[in-house]
């Protein structure tokens, strides 16, 4: 039985993330500032089948608080570090005080990293350790006070434990529009037009937070290892869509989140990759991963891509998606320098023109030599049902370490 410790548990991605947790036999420590949430959290889970759900109500915004987090605690296979707060006031950065600021940037961006300095001792080895930032931290959301360089400082932080620990799998979800409590709470306030947000999605609709919560169960497992140090950014495609144009409003259903996949290789070998599946029958999600372009000679990636997209358009309406096995950047000749970049756009591009059918399309860029069966759980994560709201992503995936 593995044990996660998830902040933010009391509502939202992290209420859905324990019941997800809970639901798949793991144990879960709830850190919450809400006991009175927690405890009807709690006797609605399944108990565990060793020990108990633990229960941590406190301020995570207390240094002091925080620092005692892990005493007593079970040893730790996960931290997921949930919690966050916005600034609805709408009060220009300029006009702000130095109190209101640091509130936001206390538990924003301080307290995922006390999270971690007060509980290191109990990770165990190949713990993952998945910090909550947001598109906010890849683009500047103004007159939302400190959010955006808080989250984008929780991105930077990421990375950097990710160097300073590869005994751990340090990894960044990257949200896009979640219909939690909170991003009501700033539709009610005036703050966020729903209708306007959905319109720079290229999906057509915001994320439910259990899609959220499927993400997280990826990543803090095993099979989130070839991924440390990279975000995830699980937003629909808006972190990747540059347009004017407004998208329409999505008229295809989210199918179940569990539903089993149904994979189909070209490109290449299938033998090794035929394990990804996990149906043979229907209904399940369509999916397609695409080898050829790992055979693109130099300056033939953009074509490979390009190749690979009508293929697949041709094959699937709607309700599908599309992995590519991408060779990482090479030494080339600098005339020949800018096939892989934009290669990559490609992908991104391709995410914004099917969203409205969709249809997802992203790449994993992997070395030579990398175990197939290392990327299998990757794969079905993003191959996935799991995955509706992964689009037009690019990930550099690498080997893990070896584990004493």
């Amino acid at each position: 039985m593995q044990t996660v410790l998830i902040t933010g548990a009391a509502s939202g991605i992290g209420r859905d993330a324990v019941r997800l947790f809970a639901g798949s036999g793991w144990r879960c420590v709830l850190v919450d500032r809400n006991e009175p949430a927690l405890r009807a959290l709690a006797r609605e889970l399944p108990s565990p089948t060793a020990g108990a759900h633990a229960l941590c109500a406190i301020d995570l915004t207390d240094a002091a608080q925080v620092a005692g987090l892990g005493e007593g605690l079970p040893p730790l296979d996960a931290i997921l570090n949930n919690a966050g707060m916005s600034d609805p006031s709408g009060t220009p950065l300029a006009d702000q005080g130095r109190a209101q600021l640091d509130r936001l940037l206390a538990l924003n961006l301080a307290a995922p990293a006390a999270v971690v300095e007060a509980c290191r001792e109990r990770l165990q080895p190949g713990a993952r350790v998945v910090n909550v930032a947001s598109g906010a931290g890849l683009h500047a959301i103004p007159w939302r006070g400190a959010y955006s360089p808080s989250k984008a400082g929780l991105i930077a932080q990421t990375r950097a434990l990710a160097q300073a620990h590869p005994e751990w799998c340090v990894t960044v979800l990257a949200p896009g529009f979640v219909r939690t409590e909170l991003v009501d709470g700033l539709i009610q306030a005036g703050r966020i037009d729903p209708a306007a947000a959905v319109s720079k999605i290229p999906m057509g609709r915001m994320a439910a937070p259990a899609e959220m919560a499927q993400a997280l169960r990826f990543l803090a497992s095993e099979g989130a290892g070839p991924l440390s140090g990279q975000v995830l950014a699980v937003n629909g495609g808006s972190s990747i869509y540059g347009g004017s144009q407004r998208f329409a409003p999505a008229t295809l259903p989210v199918l179940p989140l569990d539903l089993p996949l149904a994979l189909s290789v070209v490109g290449g070998d299938a033998a090794p990759w035929y394990a990804v599946a996990t149906a043979s029958t229907q209904p399940a999600y369509r999916a397609c991963l695409d080898l050829s372009p790992l055979a693109a000679g130099p300056g033939r990636l953009l074509h490979a891509v390009h190749d690979a997209a009508v293929r697949f358009a041709a094959a699937h309406a709607q309700q599908a998606s599309l992995t590519l096995l991408l060779p990482p950047v090479p030494s080339v000749r600098w005339q020949d320098a800018g096939d892989a970049a934009a290669a990559r756009m490609l992908v991104s591009t391709l995410a914004c023109e099917w969203g409205g059918q969709a249809l997802r399309v992203n790449a994993l860029e992997v070395p030579p030599g990398i175990a197939p069966a290392a990327l299998h759980p990757l794969l079905r994560y993003a191959c996935g049902a799991a995955a509706q709201f992964l689009t037009g992503q690019t990930l550099a995936c690498h080997p893990t370490p070896e584990r004493a």
